[in-house]
């Protein structure tokens, strides 16, 4: 039974040699790596990664590393758990991304001090040769490409060469800056500049030229005569204006001269017209004899 008992032993601790990895006897075959190796070391990062059995690295050369010599050991820590991702990509895997695009979760998210989507990186096929990644926050720039396969288990381990550090927005401790705004919106100055005053300029008034006088036909007619009256024909008894439309009827006339009339006047209209008569009819009581 003992005897048993010690080959399952020894055959689980085969199995699980086969299938474990080290990171940093993996990455001590590539030398323009060794500074990336070092530090996952010194920050115990490489155990961590060492316990798991699916895992993606994205390592960056000894140059670019050396750019951040000078950020604390607690806030670079934490950059290159960004760098290494809880799943498995390789050449092909990147370049059969659903949707051209994915939210991968980072180690930095399982120590409990990512705040919103600090812990993940968004990878992005921009082209056929060109992978890009970055932060997951809305606003950051996928400023690191893939530059290379460094090495590949397949579903276990996989080694990614990329041109740039990962940093989120805040990771630092520090707020992160408010966006900002589009660079074709207005931008409005809070200070309105006065007008300057204009001094008003008086001209000085025009002379009206001297009007002529009207002329007979342009004189102007009176507002009481009415504009359509005819004009009295010479020898003809004038024609009386027409009544206003709302003027009261003046009675028909009769056998009687109206009140106006002077006395006596239609008596000698009748003796005229007599006078007239009797001189015609002599006149022609003469011609005839």
């Amino acid at each position: 039974m003992n005897v048993k008992l010690s080959l399952l032993f020894s055959f689980f601790l085969l199995f699980h040699r086969a299938n474990a990895f080290n990171i940093t006897l993996v990455l001590s075959q590539f030398p323009e790596l060794s500074s990336f190796s070092s530090y996952l070391t010194k920050m115990n990062l490489a155990g961590d990664i060492n316990s798991r059995q699916t895992i993606t690295v994205l390592a960056v050369d000894n140059t670019v590393l050396s750019s951040h010599e000078g950020t604390s050991l607690d806030v670079l820590k934490k950059i290159l758990s960004i760098h290494v991702l809880l799943d498995y990509f390789d050449v092909p895997k990147l370049q059969n991304l659903a949707n051209n695009s994915a939210v991968v979760t980072t180690l930095f998210q399982t120590t409990g001090l990512a705040k919103g989507l600090q812990g993940f990186v968004n990878v992005t096929k921009l082209s056929t040769d060109t992978i890009a990644f970055g932060s997951a926050i809305p606003g950051s720039k996928l400023g690191s490409n893939l530059v290379k396969l460094v090495v590949s288990h397949p579903s276990n381990l996989s080694v990614l060469q990329v041109s740039g550090v990962i940093i989120p927005q805040g990771i630092d401790g520090t707020s992160p800056s408010p966006s900002k705004p589009p660079s074709n919106s207005p931008t409005i100055s809070p200070t309105i500049s006065p007008t300057p005053s204009v001094s008003p300029i008086t001209t000085p008034p025009t002379s009206a030229p001297p009007t002529a006088p009207p002329t007979p036909s342009q004189a102007p007619v009176p507002s009481n005569a009415p504009s359509n009256a005819a004009a009295p024909t010479p020898g003809s008894p004038p024609i009386p204006n027409e009544p206003p439309a709302d003027a009261p009827t003046a009675p028909a006339p009769g056998p009687n001269p109206p009140a106006d009339t002077p006395p006596g006047a239609g008596t000698a209209l009748q003796h005229s017209y007599g006078l007239v008569f009797s001189i015609m009819c002599w006149a022609w009581l003469s011609l005839s004899s």
